[in-house]
């Protein structure tokens, strides 16, 4: 299966009551840049990042979202969507990243790149959209976006290709995580079988399924 780029964005900063780190100051207000961005294992190059303990790391060195979502929300809102505007680093055409199975890789450019998460919604994203129940709807969405991995540092650039040439069988998606820990416990047992998830999110389903102590 390929896709391709639709535009990497970069993040600037941005001084808002909303945004989340003490200093008040947020990344997400990504912008798309011209020419080839350098893919790193601890993020991408330029970028920046406000609050650090919740993003970046190299469980979630890069963000993809994919264009026909964002499209979704244009016509939710009745306002453009455009690239970057989730926050995310990658914006995909003719991806389905909400099926994206934990564990599977992207040839993109010169980098490989691994799905590892879904992303949790956040005030500061509820208040860089100004829309006040924006976390309630994203998550009844059920369409995050997902985490990446660095596997090989590379460059990326809008109009690569994004080749999935490595699939799991246990066949766990992106949509399935966001949903067993947001809306659908019955699922949390799935998780389990991703061993490529992060530990954090294998412990939490470990937690959740084991019940009050």
């Amino acid at each position: 299966m390929t896709g391709r780029l639709a535009s990497v964005n970069i993040g600037i900063v941005t001084e808002a009551q909303w945004a989340g780190d003490a200093s008040g100051r947020s990344g997400i207000d990504k912008r798309p840049v011209d020419g080839p961005v350098l893919l790193r294992t601890d993020g991408v190059a330029g970028d920046f990042i406000g609050e650090r303990a919740h993003h970046g790391g190299p469980d979630q060195a890069v963000y993809a979202y994919a264009g026909e979502d964002a499209a979704w929300w244009t016509g939710e809102l009745g306002r453009d969507i455009g690239s970057g505007a989730f926050g995310e680093n990658l914006t995909t055409h003719a991806l389905d990243v909400t099926g994206a199975v934990i564990g599977e890789q992207w040839a993109v450019g010169s980098a490989l790149l691994q799905v590892t998460k879904p992303r949790t919604p956040c005030r500061t994203f509820a208040g860089f959209w100004g829309v006040p129940d924006l976390i309630k709807r994203f998550t009844a969405r059920a369409a995050p976006g997902a985490y990446l991995r660095v596997l090989r540092e590379g460059e990326v650039g809008a109009g690569d290709p994004v080749a999935v040439v490595d699939r799991p069988a246990h066949g766990v998606t992106i949509g399935e995580v966001f949903r067993a820990l947001s809306l659908e416990p019955e699922l949390l047992p799935r998780l389990l079988d991703a061993a490529d998830l992060p530990e954090g999110l294998r412990e939490k389903a470990r937690r959740r399924l084991a019940g009050p102590s």
